[in-house]
């Protein structure tokens, strides 16, 4: 079981020079294009398999928001296709800050690997660490990963409407698009009533890895977030905010995940949209 969800470019530099490396996982993606698969074509991390965050990671869009879980046994056969073993370590990046590999490690913490680890700061903590990249196609040898799904509690549109009542819901989308102020991907601008803006942008520090946990502790205690207390967290989709359960997890808090997050709130004309004064 590895000690931290994180792992430096010079402990997976240090890992990939071992006998049994841990599988590689590049996972960088920008909604609403292919901007990843191309940054992979480009240049990736050696022996790193590219997993497509809308196809690999999510199901297909719906009343369940634009990227629903995927059916179990479909990212079963994802991650057997990338190499992916019970039991072997993984490692998944980005390019530091977009929350692919963050998804990637909460699907697969969620479905039961307990080995699963993230790349702290990514692929730009990798190249600025002056550390090799090939465009090298992999050809990995099928893994035998069993999707155990349920390992880690999930948030549904009922059950985050109450937490953001009861305890506290984090917003992690941008405080503009938390206020209403403008909406870059949604039809609906707003947040859910009572939840409280946490943009995950500012859990990085300047060179793109995660703030130290001390500091993100003080950070989401800011936020109310205290021990006993219930936390989770939304997004657009529920990608970035995979990105804040992984840094509430540094911190020292047991955060929820909401994988619908807004763009599943607003499917339902009928639920309120809390906006803020401009």
């Amino acid at each position: 079981m590895p000690t931290s969800p994180l792992a430096t470019p010079g402990e997976l530099a240090a890992a990939l020079a071992e006998g049994a490396p841990p599988v590689l996982l590049d996972a960088r993606w920008q909604v609403g294009t292919d901007n990843g698969r191309a940054a992979y074509a480009a240049g990736h991390l050696p022996g790193a398999v590219f997993v497509d965050v809308d196809r690999d990671l999510s199901a297909p869009p719906g009343r369940g928001g634009r990227h629903p879980l995927p059916e179990p046994a479909a990212f079963q056969e994802a991650m057997r296709r990338c190499g992916v073993r019970d039991g072997h370590p993984v490692v998944v990046y980005d390019q530091g800050d977009a929350g692919g590999a963050a998804r990637a490690w909460w699907l697969l913490t969620w479905s039961g690997h307990g080995a699963a680890r993230v790349l702290d700061g990514g692929f730009r903590a990798w190249t600025a660490a002056g550390l090799p990249v090939t465009v090298e196609l992999p050809r990995p040898d099928p893994g035998d990963f069993t999707a155990r799904p349920g390992r880690r509690p999930v948030l549904d549109v009922d059950g985050a409407a109450a937490l953001a009542r009861a305890g506290v819901l984090l917003d992690a989308r941008s405080a503009a698009r938390h206020a209403g102020r403008e909406e870059t991907v949604d039809p609906v601008a707003g947040h859910v009533p009572g939840s409280r803006s946490a943009p995950a942008g500012d859990l990085f520090a300047g060179d793109g890895t995660l703030r130290p946990a001390g500091e993100l502790r003080a950070r989401f205690a800011a936020l109310g977030a205290h021990d006993g207390v219930p936390v989770g967290a939304y997004c657009g989709s529920g990608i970035a905010a995979a990105q804040t359960v992984l840094a509430l997890e540094l911190a020292g808090f047991d955060g929820v995940l909401w994988p619908g997050s807004w763009s599943e709130w607003i499917t339902d004309p009928a639920r309120p949209v809390a906006t803020e004064a401009r």
